[in-house]
């Protein structure tokens, strides 16, 4: 059945040629890939998808994954922890002191000698700034704090600064990940996103698999899921063991790949199938 259905999706489905804006704000979906990239140009996996799923991204009231844009700017102002504070108390307001954070993380963390995204520094954040507990992986909250922060750069375009502390090793570690084929299926990042991109396999239109909109609606969960929750399916995917969110293996590889979108625009929250 497995070889039935790649057979049948080898069809090609080339991205759409469109333009999207949201809110007034235009968004890169089409930039120049970065020196040393597999790719002459980087494409929003908006562009893959059907008319109606792009047209909910483009619509902000249609689009279900402002829910959690609107439930994150509820916790940005509440006050919790020890220490009396909300994310407001230090940081105001987020239109101002978050806008074009999301799209340069990850970054160098010193204290962890590792890189950290904006979910693990929501964390560190709240243990040392708030005095409250980090979040569980994956806890609502998280993914709508996550969410409301990163929308607040909406249209900026991704940037990881690879001269911070050791990210560019991570980096290299983040890219022998994404070749390496793993699983039953003996699959790589890289074989749909990169050597079967544009093709639909199990009527899925595969994308280069940026990661410019997460966290991210999708339809077929009813709900946001987060880049880790992504990497983690995808390599179940594959029949093979599941890191651990935020493991040393998936941060680098979200280094890796939020650089092969060097360019694009954050769509946070963008809208898949």
């Amino acid at each position: 059945m497995l070889l039935t259905g790649l057979a049948v999706g080898k069809a090609f489905g080339d991205p759409v040629d469109d333009t999207l804006e949201i809110d007034g704000v235009p968004m890169i979906t089409r930039a120049a890939a970065p020196e040393g990239h597999p790719f002459d140009e980087v494409l929003s996996g908006w562009l893959f998808r059907e008319a109606e799923t792009r047209a909910t991204e483009a619509d902000s009231f249609e689009n279900p994954g402002m829910l959690a844009v609107e439930r994150g700017a509820e916790i940005w102002e509440t006050v919790d922890g020890t220490m009396g504070k909300s994310c407001a108390s230090c940081h105001d307001d987020a239109a101002v002191s978050m806008k074009g954070v999301g799209a340069a993380y990850p970054k160098w963390d010193a204290d962890a000698k590792r890189p950290i995204n904006v979910e693990l520094q929501i964390d560190k954040c709240r243990v040392e700034n708030m005095g409250a507990e980090a979040y569980k992986f994956d806890d609502d909250d998280q993914k709508s704090l996550t969410t409301f922060i990163k929308h607040q750069s909406l249209g900026t375009p991704m940037s990881v600064d690879l001269s911070q502390g050791d990210l560019q090793a991570w980096w290299d570690k983040g890219k022998d990940l994404y070749y390496t084929r793993t699983g039953q299926l003996d699959f790589a990042c890289a074989s749909c996103h990169e050597a079967s991109m544009g093709k639909y396999i199990r009527a899925d239109h595969l994308s280069q698999g940026q990661v410019n909109g997460f966290p991210t609606y999708r339809f077929n969960t009813a709900g946001m899921v987060s880049l880790h929750n992504r990497f983690r399916g995808c390599i179940r995917d594959t029949r093979a063991e599941m890191p651990k969110a935020f493991s040393d293996e998936l941060m680098a590889l979200e280094v890796y790949v939020t650089w092969r979108g060097t360019g694009l625009s954050v769509e946070t929250p963008a809208v898949r199938q």
